[in-house]
């Protein structure tokens, strides 16, 4: 949502307890032509085809220096979403996101690789194992290269969590081929999901209109599915690989749904449009009701439990 870092220090300010930013590319891009996002209030939706709008990589680490200088930089971790420039080959990916990986790691906490875009075109090609083996590579190259932090520390390069963010729309055995190159590549998380290109049923005529505009529709919609792939991505892994939920989630009810279907985390997008900044605060204080009904104490303790055997099973 936050292309260009304008908004860093409100997000923890609304009260959330992470932010991801871009999606930037190496090289600065307008965007798509305008009109490029659409409203489906009737169904809770967006659809948008920005196209990486953004200031490029050396741009976005300006801005985030001069933040950190302000002394408004949040408390919270900072991620950054990095996506292929538009006029860069697919053959050429790998070096483009490791150009933008090499000019930002230092400015944030976790970087999450956005191969799952339907805006780009082609680019969710990248989501094939070998093209993502590629790109993943040529991050944790240069994760695993990097200086210590201080000209005193002998320590190793702390590496940054990198993570893989995921299309809707992938079937069941493409997404266990990302999880293999996640295991190889020492993938930190997956981000599940992307927004989808497919179009719910409707008889109603404005919401045929909307939905016949191009891009990616993201909201209510998109919720089962979402979770599906969360649930999937969590029983194929046993578990172990952190996933963050997104799609669909309007209320603490729609959170819960994630996490129990082995989300670590969950984020909003279009879900946080339609309910305003109130929404923050409704999740975090219902789901700690909730916990206390299901009489858990951690909220960890909640993620993936309805992928448990029951008892007597």
């Amino acid at each position: 949502m936050d292309k260009q870092a304008q908004a860093l220090p409100a997000w923890a300010s609304l009260g959330f307890g992470f932010c991801e930013l871009g999606g930037v590319t190496w090289h600065p891009q307008p965007g798509n032509e305008k009109p490029r996002m659409f409203r489906a209030p009737a169904s809770r939706a967006l659809i948008n085809r920005m196209g990486f709008n953004n200031p490029g990589a050396e741009q976005l680490a300006v801005t985030l220096a001069a933040w950190r200088k302000s002394g408004l930089w949040p408390a919270h971790p900072v991620g950054i979403n990095l996506g292929k420039s538009k006029i860069t080959p697919l053959a050429e990916a790998a070096d483009d996101y490791a150009k933008s990986f090499q000019a930002l790691r230092d400015c944030a906490d976790f970087f999450v690789v956005n191969v799952s875009s339907p805006n780009t075109p082609n680019l969710r090609r990248l989501q094939d194992k070998e093209a993502l083996d590629d790109i993943l590579a040529a991050l944790q190259e240069i994760n695993q290269a990097a200086p210590p932090a201080s000209p005193n520390s002998h320590s190793p390069p702390a590496a940054k969590p990198v993570l893989v963010k995921v299309a809707p729309d992938l079937e069941w055995n493409a997404l266990d081929e990302i999880l293999e190159v996640a295991a190889l590549r020492k993938v930190a998380g997956l981000v599940a999901t992307n927004t989808t290109i497919a179009r719910p049923e409707t008889a109603d005529p404005k919401l045929k209109t909307v939905h016949m505009e191009g891009g990616g529709l993201s909201g209510a919609p998109l919720r089962l599915r979402s979770t599906e792939v969360v649930r999937h991505l969590h029983r194929q892994s046993n578990g172990g690989i952190p996933i963050i939920g997104v799609g669909g989630i309007f209320s603490s009810g729609d959170a819960w749904e994630k996490i129990t279907a082995g989300a670590s985390l969950v984020q909003v997008y279009t879900g946080f449009v339609y309910e305003g900044p109130g929404l923050i605060r409704e999740i975090v204080t219902n789901l700690r009701q909730r916990l206390a009904s299901e009489g858990l104490d951690r909220l960890e303790q909640a993620v993936g439990i309805d992928n448990r055997p029951a008892r007597g099973d």
